[in-house]
């Protein structure tokens, strides 16, 4: 299996190859040059097999350059119960993500029981693990640079924590998180995790990562890896619990699911795409958006129109504030049939600041599957009182983003799955607004806020993050 750049202009590599590296040295994303398939069989095969055995029978279609044995250990020591333990209830998921009715076909995927209680965690303990045996392979270090909105910044610290061989200088919009979210990074004291708040947005945070990432020079001298969902290894991973999600609701491979997924840089639900794209029967994939919803007005209008920094709201979803979806770019390339030139041209015109129109591709749009809506604050605390008055169930704002909008696609005759993207505790202030109590939370995890903090201010200028990556290493 070898993979290719969006943008046509690097040579095709290993998985072993692309794991590092995040971006293609020519600025695009990594994606397979043609997905495997899974047929009718398969699926009855895969159906009732648990999320480690689930995770093999995929990975391995994708990943033919790590021994076999050895693929299978990885994965097995990471979606292991006691890492994956913690639920609503307090009780050990034993299936890893468990699925939630809330009526007759509408459900909510849990894939928020992780160590940051968030789904990130999901692909960020199995690439923790992948760059570890990587990195001892070949004999090599690695200095990981990322971007977080909230989420994406935590699960990969707590992935990476304490990995030999592994630096992470993780990026975040200051005062822009969470007060959990910025305490869980924040209050981390090992010494490969560095923390630099960012005078700015995300999409500014994200925009000094791929400068970084395309200075091809600094990026070998220095060797620079990614852990966003640029990186091939997360979206992999992600395709999982599709599959897992589908069979939980279905009891036969002729009916179809619909997946309603919170988006804000576009990895989970190109994950569901990619599902879809290897044979899993997926009706609608859902894009829902808050109120920075660029993804919305693509997917009713066909243009792309990235707002900036300064027209980027800081809502109370805030791991969704973002204007421009990196992972938008796998998703645009498979729909103009992998045509690199085509995804050069858009995404020249978004690189200087502009946008793109290709309303004539959207009946492909939707042959893909693809619907959205957005949410704003009012919606969502609507959603999370409605929610637990109707179903005694507490969800975090982002998941409330996806009930609400599901709900606008909801047929009742197709099973609707909403993927939860955290738990309530990482937004405590929100749900304290919308009910009135404070959300339950792990042991280990109370207090967390009043921890010791370590992380450095610094201004969104790229030269001045290089700098500091130099000086740390």
């Amino acid at each position: 299996m070898k993979y290719i750049s969006t943008r046509g202009q690097s040579p095709a590599l290993s998985f072993s190859e692309i794991l590092l590296g995040g971006l293609a040295p020519d600025g695009g994303l990594y994606l397979p040059e043609s997905y495997p398939q899974f047929n009718d069989a398969d699926l009855s095969a895969m159906r009732e097999m648990n999320y480690r055995d689930l995770g093999f029978a995929i990975l391995s279609r994708l990943i033919d350059d790590i021994p076999i044995a050895d693929l299978k250990a990885i994965i097995d020591k990471t979606y292991r119960a006691d890492i994956y333990g913690f639920t609503r209830k307090g009780q050990i998921a034993e299936d890893i993500t468990p699925i939630l009715k809330l009526e007759d076909n509408l459900y909510l995927l849990s894939l928020s029981n992780g160590p940051t209680l968030a789904f990130k965690d999901m692909a960020m303990q199995l690439l923790g693990n992948l760059f570890e045996y990587v990195l001892a392979k070949k004999n090599e270090t690695t200095n990981i640079l990322g971007a977080t909105s909230g989420d994406t910044g935590s699960a990969a610290e707590y992935a990476m924590r304490g990995k030999k061989g592994v630096r992470v200088f993780m990026l975040s919009p200051h005062k822009k998180m969470s007060r959990f979210q910025t305490a869980q990074m924040f209050s981390l004291q090992d010494d490969n995790i560095f923390n630099i708040a960012v005078n700015g947005v995300f999409d500014e945070c994200q925009d000094i990562v791929k400068a970084v990432s395309n200075d091809a020079g600094f990026k070998a001298k220095y060797k620079i890896g990614a852990v966003n969902s640029i990186n091939w290894g997360r979206i992999v991973a992600q395709v999982v619990y599709y599959f897992k999600g589908y069979f939980a609701v279905t009891n036969s491979n002729h009916q179809k699911v619909s997946f309603a997924v919170p988006s804000g840089n576009f990895g989970n639900v190109c994950a569901g795409h990619i599902a879809r794209m290897m044979g899993l029967p997926i009706d609608k994939l859902i894009v829902a958006t808050n109120e920075n919803d660029v993804l919305d007005e693509f997917f009713k209008t066909g243009v792309y129109r990235p707002r900036g920094s300064a027209n980027t709201y800081h809502t109370s979803s805030p791991s969704m504030d973002i204007s421009k979806a990196s992972n938008f770019e796998r998703f645009v390339f498979d729909l103009v049939g992998k045509d690199a030139a085509k995804v050069r041209e858009l995404w020249g015109s978004v690189d200087q600041g502009g946008a793109f129109d290709i309303k004539e591709l959207m009946p492909k749009v939707r042959e893909f599957g693809f619907v959205s809506g957005s949410s704003n604050h009012a919606h969502r605390m609507q959603t999370i009182r409605d929610t637990k008055a109707k179903y005694d169930v507490v969800i975090d704002t982002h998941t409330a983003d996806g009930l609400k909008v599901a709900l606008e696609y909801f047929d009742k005759a197709t099973p609707m799955v909403v993927l939860e993207t955290a738990l309530p505790a990482k937004f405590e202030d929100a749900i304290k607004e919308a009910l009135g109590e404070t959300p339950e939370r792990p042991a280990s995890l109370i207090g967390i806020e009043n921890l010791p903090q370590k992380f450095t201010v610094m201004e969104a200028e790229v030269t001045a993050i290089k700098d500091f990556i130099v000086k740390h290493i």
